[in-house]
């Protein structure tokens, strides 16, 4: 979702010079060059059978195809391992988008019923991810994370919509024969994949055959290229593949060889499924050059006086304009709050109405598909494709413009949108994040804003990179931000982290906690039991006292936090939300100053507040940490401390 997030918004700036470039050209002293260019001829001859088009045509039902290819790769990601795949994190935003496509659809008829443009309803039907994504992050704070989470939910099951909507209602001329062929090719591509004998040539050449067969059939080909997504193998790999991918990337590091340097290749490949491998390297191509060049080749209309005289009163135009700015805010509005009264499901996070009200406003922004289905619903019709571009342009604007007052006026307003119950537990046996109690170890008052939760391990090179930047966190918020750190030692590829998380649990025992933790994360390399029990006894206590009774406070927070969706370190929650940012100051502190907003809106604090507590979360008599916030000096052996760890395996 990160790396989608940021292609989207950062090709947003692209996708609108490109439409700028359109439009000024189209409305240039050179327009007639526009049409004559786009309606150039195209052919591909092989033997004797030739593949004629024009460059829109090319782009139209040629490129585009690879757009919604990547549009059915993220579809078969979300359904298969993603959120699509819960029933109750889906059920809100599944019927959110569904309202936001039928009020807008039934909209435009109702303007246009009997009419030549009756037939157009899909045209305000979808979003456009690019410009709305592209929006709330020129809007900041205000818009929260799990706002963005959610409308990119509601996104994947409205671009589901909208491809149904092509494939069923703007399909004519239908030839029976290619469409037999492109079903055979496509049970040809299930077989090899399901027989694994085919590698990425042979599937390229059989998704080339299915698109030309799909376009001779009358379908159209954009369809063949969402099913051939949707085949693309997806999946979530077991931890034990990690975790056999971080011990070969260790061995390599130790002793550099030819097999282990392919056998680690390819551990660390699997790691990945080859859907979010071609998302990954198809997503930069379709953000920053097809989908712009669609927008170039389609968005040039005229905006003379006669052009926006005759739209001003054209039921396509109104049709286009209410149903993306009216249609699509009340119906996004209203399939949130039927399935949150009801208690389907549950939001990502605890947003008010003010916030999802500007999401259903900026959700009214149509474009790319838009035009689309403008192309195809008026073919023959160019004066009615005229005045429809003139609604989409006029409906996104507005539409804009509307979620830009929501999110500057009530974007704090309106209460928390939770279901009547209060929310249901999570599926798929997970359990709620634990709450901070007095035995957790914490830094930081009770009553502080912000809570961030840490589940780490002394020996994983992330965690001990990641430190100083938590460090910096608290002393840049002191007071206002609570620190909690939880073990979750991975035995399986760091031998000592076990071992390092008793010592750090023995010398809470004594109030001293913060000291020692420091000093393990300053020690990476030095953690054997040599030099635990040395940092010990220059603390002055004996950390083997009682290590059954160690090991089951270790084992006890671990096995919480696998069950809280916890896999691997270092996993960090802010106000019990799973932070999934990168792990740098930037990123963290804008997440902190969101969380801080949100707080100070709602005027209470975190949920997972555990009580009064003392600010080392260890046992009451054991006493709190040092008064000095940041981290001490951490001792060690001069010879081997400072380390933070060689750059090997890791969650």
């Amino acid at each position: 979702m990160r790396s989608f997030l940021a292609t989207e918004t950062g090709s947003t700036l692209v996708l609108l010079a490109a439409t700028a470039a359109g439009l000024l050209w189209a409305n240039s002293p050179w327009h007639d060059s526009y049409e004559r260019f786009w309606k150039t001829g195209l052919s591909v001859v092989l033997g004797t059978n030739e593949l004629g088009l024009t460059l829109r045509e090319w782009v139209n039902d040629g490129l585009m195809a690879l757009f919604f290819f990547v549009i059915g790769l993220e579809i078969s990601r979300e359904v298969k391992v993603g959120q699509l795949r819960e029933r109750r994190v889906v059920a809100v935003p599944a019927v959110a988008a569904l309202g936001g496509m039928v009020v807008p659809a039934l909209l435009y008829y109702a303007v246009n019923a009997g009419g030549p443009g009756a037939d157009a309803w899909g045209i305000p039907m979808a979003s456009d991810t690019a410009f709305v994504l592209g929006l709330l992050a020129v809007i900041g704070a205000r818009c929260p994370d799990p706002l963005r989470a959610f409308l990119l939910t509601l996104a994947v099951v409205d671009d589901m919509g909208a491809i149904s909507v092509v494939a069923l209602f703007y399909t004519e001329d239908l030839s029976v024969w290619p469409l037999l062929v492109a079903v055979g090719l496509f049970a040809l591509i299930v077989a090899v994949r399901w027989l694994r004998v085919g590698r990425g040539p042979v599937y390229l050449l059989l998704g080339v055959l299915v698109w030309g067969a799909v376009l001779r059939s009358g379908v159209h080909p954009t369809i063949a290229g969402i099913v051939l997504g949707a085949l693309v193998n997806v999946y979530a790999p077991p931890d034990t593949e990690r975790l056999r991918a971080g011990e070969l990337v260790q061995a390599l590091q130790r002793d550099p060889s030819p097999q282990l340097a392919r056998a680690a290749r390819r551990s660390v490949v699997s790691t990945v499924s080859v859907n979010e491998r071609l998302q990954y390297l198809l997503h930069p191509w379709t953000s920053y050059v097809i989908v712009p060049v669609f927008a170039l080749a389609n968005a040039g209309v005229r905006l003379d006086p006669e052009s926006l005289r005759r739209a001003a009163t054209s039921p396509v135009t109104l049709g286009i304009v209410l149903g993306l700015v009216v249609g699509k805010f009340a119906g996004i509005a209203l399939g949130t709050w039927i399935p949150l009264r009801l208690n389907w499901g549950d939001l990502p996070g605890r947003l008010v109405w003010g916030q999802l009200f500007g999401g259903a406003a900026v959700a009214g922004i149509g474009f790319t598909v838009s035009l689309f289905i403008t192309d195809l619903a008026f073919t023959d019709r160019p004066d009615l494709q005229s005045q429809a571009k003139i609604g989409i342009l006029a409906g996104s604007l507005l539409a804009a413009g509307l979620g830009w007052v929501v999110f500057r006026l009530v974007w704090d307003r309106g209460g928390v949108c939770a279901p009547p119950s209060g929310g249901a537990e999570p599926e798929d046996g997970q359990e709620p994040l634990p709450p901070v109690t007095s035995a957790d170890h914490v830094l930081g008052p009770p009553d502080a804003p912000v809570t961030l939760i840490e589940y780490g391990d002394y020996e994983c090179p992330f965690c001990g990179a990641v430190q100083p930047v938590v460090d910096e966190l608290k002393r840049r918020y002191g007071n206002r931000l609570r620190l909690v750190f939880r073990h979750f030692p991975l035995q399986e590829i760091h031998p000592h982290a076990m071992p390092a998380a008793l010592v750090a649990e023995a010398a809470a025992t004594h109030g001293l906690f913060w000291e020692m933790h420091r000093v393990l994360f300053a020690n990476q390399l030095a953690l054997n039991d040599r030099d635990l029990l040395a940092y010990s006894e220059r603390m002055g206590f004996f950390p083997w006292e009682d290590v059954r009774e160690l090991e089951r406070r270790v084992g006890e927070v671990k096995r919480a936090g696998k069950r809280a969706g916890v896999h691997g370190t270092p996993t960090f929650f802010l106000n019990g939300v799973e932070y999934g940012g990168s792990h740098d100051m930037e990123s963290f502190g804008a997440a902190v100053e969101a969380a801080l907003a949100t707080a100070e809106a709602r005027r209470d604090p975190p949920s997972d507040d555990g009580g009064d507590l003392p600010e080392d979360g260890g046992p009451p008599e054991a006493g709190g940490p040092p008064e000095d916030d940041g981290p001490p000096e951490a001792g060690g052996p001069p010879e081997r401390g400072g380390g933070r760890g060689q750059s090997g395996s890791g969650e």
